[in-house]
C-alpha cells in the first residue's frame, strides 16, 4: 500500500462550507481548476480490479457464486470504503406515516397528488421528510396501481417548485417534465435530498445520523455512512411507505438522480434490490464514472469540496486511487440483473463521459453471466445516440450538466420497455 499523500483535515471542510455562503457563480470554480485532466490524452493507463474473482481467487462462474459469494463481497467493500454503511441505531427508530394534503385534480385532473409526512423517533432524537407522490388519473381516479419514477431532488418539497408551471403545460416550476411520465403512464415521487442531511454537512449533530449514534458519539464512525448514504437511506424509506399506498406499484418504482443525485441514485439501488431499475444521469466520480481514469473530477477534488458526501475511509484514497479494491463498475454490476441506465454530457468533462461509459460497459460480465444483455463494445457510441436494446443502457447527449426534455424521454422508453408499462389512454 502506498503512502496516503493527501489528508482532509476538518479545518478544510470548514473552508468549503464558509465557500458555499458565498453569492452563487454562473461560472463554478470547478471550471478553474487547471490540475483537472480534461484531455483523453492525458489519461494514464490503469488495470480495473477483479469482478468476477472472489476475494479467496476462486473465479465467479455461476449466478448463485455472484449473488451469494462475490456480490456480497463487493457490496460491503463499497459500504466500508467509499459510502459507509449504516449501523444499528441504539435504541429503535419509530417511524409514522400522513398524507398531509391529497390533491386529485393536479395538473388540470390529470394526476393526483398527495404531500406524505415521513417521522423517525427514538430516544436519541427525530427526523422527518416530506415526500410528494404524483400518480396519473382516469376519469378523475388515480389509475391503480401506477409505476413510478422516484426522484433524489434537489428541489425543496415544502416550497412551490413541484407546483404546476401556469406557463408551461405539462412542466413543474423546477422544470420536471410530469406531463411527459403520466401520458406515458408512469407516476413521480420527489424525494428532497435536504430532509435528512444538508447538502454539505460537516457536523451530523442534526438529521437522522444522531438517531443512530450511541453513548458518547457525536460524529459518524470513518466506516459509517456520510451524506450519500442518508440520501440512499430516505429513498428506501420511501420505498416503504410507496408499499402502502394502493394508488402505487412498489415493484415497479425507477430509482433517479443526476449529478451528486445520480450518485445517490446508484447506491440506493445497490443497496435496495427492491427498486426495479436505476437511472443515473451525469453522475461522474462516485457515480458511473471509474476512479481509476482521473478525468475531470477526482477523488481528491470530492473529499476537498464536500469531505463527508462518502466516508471518512474514502479520504485515504485520494490520489491512490489504484489502491482501492473496486472501482465504480462493481456498484453498476451490484445493480444486476435489475436494468440500469447510465446518461452524460457531451460537454460535462467533470463528469467524465467516457468514464461513466466504461463503468456501464464494464459491468457487462454480471450481467451476461445472470443471462442479460449488456453493453456491445468498449467504444462508446458517437454523441446523440442511444444505446437502450440490452438491460444496460447509456447515452451522451450534446451539451452540458443538466437533465433535458430529450434525457427523460430515454429514461421513460427504457424503463417502459423493462417494466412493461403502456402510455396512459
Amino acid at each position: 500500500m502506498k503512502r496516503n499523500a493527501f489528508q482532509c483535515p476538518l479545518p478544510s471542510a470548514l473552508a468549503a462550507v464558509l465557500m458555499l455562503a458565498l453569492p452563487a457563480r454562473t461560472d463554478e470554480p470547478k471550471n478553474h481548476d487547471h490540475d483537472v485532466v480534461r484531455e483523453e490524452s492525458r489519461v494514464a493507463p490503469f488495470h480495473l480490479p477483479p469482478l468476477t474473482v472472489t476475494a479467496e481467487g476462486t473465479p465467479v462462474t455461476t449466478a448463485g457464486q455472484w449473488l451469494n459469494q462475490r456480490r456480497p463481497q463487493v457490496m460491503g467493500l463499497f459500504a466500508n470504503l467509499l459510502y459507509g454503511s449504516v449501523p444499528e441505531p441504539s435504541s429503535p427508530i419509530q417511524v409514522t406515516r400522513e398524507v398531509l394534503r391529497t390533491d386529485r385534480s393536479f395538473m388540470d385532473g390529470k394526476a393526483t397528488r398527495k404531500d406524505v409526512h415521513i417521522q423517525f423517533e427514538n430516544a436519541r432524537g427525530s427526523a422527518e421528510m416530506v415526500v410528494l407522490v404524483f400518480v396519473p388519473n382516469s376519469r378523475g381516479n388515480p389509475a391503480k396501481p401506477s409505476p413510478m419514477f422516484l426522484l433524489h431532488s434537489f428541489s425543496n418539497t415544502r416550497d412551490n417548485g413541484h407546483d404546476a408551471d401556469p406557463g408551461k403545460p405539462g412542466l413543474l416550476r423546477n422544470g420536471i417534465p410530469l406531463g411527459l411520465l403520466l401520458d406515458r403512464g408512469f407516476g413521480f415521487v420527489a424525494v428532497h435530498q435536504g430532509d435528512l442531511v444538508r447538502h454539505n454537512e460537516v457536523e451530523f449533530l442534526k438529521g437522522i445520523h444522531p438517531l443512530f449514534y450511541r453513548d458518547g458519539q457525536s460524529f459518524p464512525k470513518a466506516n459509517e455512512w456520510g451524506v450519500i448514504g442518508a440520501v440512499a437511506w430516505g429513498a428506501s424509506r420511501t420505498l416503504d411507505y410507496l408499499a402502502t399506498d394502493p394508488d402505487v406499484d412498489a415493484t415497479r418504482v425507477v430509482v433517479m438522480g443526476h449529478s451528486k443525485m445520480g450518485k445517490a441514485a446508484l447506491w440506493t439501488a445497490a443497496q435496495d434490490t427492491r427498486f426495479a431499475l436505476a437511472v443515473s444521469a451525469q453522475s461522474g466520480c462516485a457515480g458511473a464514472a471509474l476512479w481509476r481514469r482521473n478525468f475531470g473530477e477526482t477523488l481528491e477534488k470530492m473529499v476537498t469540496r464536500f469531505p463527508y458526501w462518502l466516508c471518512r475511509n474514502a479520504w485515504h484514497f485520494a490520489r491512490n486511487e489504484d489502491d482501492l479494491p473496486v472501482d465504480q463498475h462493481m456498484l453498476i454490476a451490484c445493480i444486476a440483473p435489475r436494468p440500469v441506465y447510465v446518461a452524460s454530457g457531451s460537454e460535462d468533462l467533470w463528469a467524465d463521459p467516457k468514464g461513466e461509459y466504461l463503468g456501464a460497459y464494464h459491468a457487462g460480465p454480471v450481467y451476461r453471466l445472470l443471462g442479460k444483455e449488456a453493453l456491445p463494445t468498449e467504444e462508446p457510441p458517437p454523441v446523440g445516440v442511444a444505446l437502450a436494446n440490452g438491460h444496460v443502457g447509456y447515452h451522451n447527449r450534446a451539451g452540458g450538466h443538466s437533465v433535458e426534455v430529450e434525457d427523460w424521454n430515454h429514461f421513460v422508453s427504457f424503463a417502459a420497455r423493462h417494466l412493461k408499462v403502456q402510455p396512459s389512454r
